[in-house]
């Protein structure tokens, strides 16, 4: 389980086909490597991972053919920057809000554009998806937790604070880049209690 509060920038450092899967290498701050064990998770680009190998200022995380076909991960070139945050451990705050790690789809970046200090950033709403994406709720967008502003039927924007500006990788967005979503985990529940209907089983 993650927050959506990133905690440092990565960077790839290697790329590697096994298999049909993907082995990736990203050079990792030491101090989050600090608290980084082998089986740990870590979520990059939102996308929840196993570290596999940690050493030399760099962890390595294999990415399966379902993550592949589901995030923005494959898409990733030595040098890319990535958002990283590790697992949330008992007793530490919740400051964004709860993530789990596992993308819903990839979306396109619609516009980007300063407003005042911020930036606007319009991102595309999935038809699958536009349920969970309301007014003032909560999205995690490349494991970014952020409120959604303001809703159009193919569209949501976002404002970025300076400060997210400045310490995840939203301030290199372009428009016509994808980025992972993924919905708030409470109302993906409540939709599916909802739809269950007052006569479900009762567990």
């Amino acid at each position: 389980m993650f927050t959506g509060i990133v905690q440092a920038i990565g960077r790839v450092c290697s790329c590697e086909m096994r298999g049909g899967d993907l082995r990736l290498e990203f050079a990792t701050p030491e101090a989050l490597l600090a608290g980084l064990a082998t089986g740990d998770s870590i979520a990059v680009n939102g996308v929840c991972l196993t570290a596999v190998r940690i050493g030399d200022g760099a962890f390595a995380a294999d990415v399966s053919s379902e993550s592949l076909a589901r995030t923005n991960l494959g898409a990733l070139e030595v040098g890319a920057r990535v958002n990283l945050e590790p697992a949330l451990r008992a007793g530490q705050p919740l400051s964004g809000h709860l993530v789990t790690g596992h993308v819903d789809a990839t979306a396109a970046i619609l516009d980007v554009r300063a407003d005042a200090r911020a930036l606007r950033i319009e991102v595309e709403r999935p038809p699958a998806l536009a349920v969970y994406v309301v007014e003032k709720g909560s999205v995690a967008v490349d494991g970014v937790s952020l409120t959604v502003n303001e809703v159009d039927r193919d569209r949501f924007g976002v404002a970025i604070v300076p400060h997210t500006r400045e310490h995840t990788i939203i301030g290199e967005y372009r428009v016509g880049a994808r980025v992972n979503l993924e919905v708030d985990l409470i109302a993906r529940y409540l939709r599916g209690l909802l739809a269950a209907g007052p006569n479900r089983d009762a567990v």
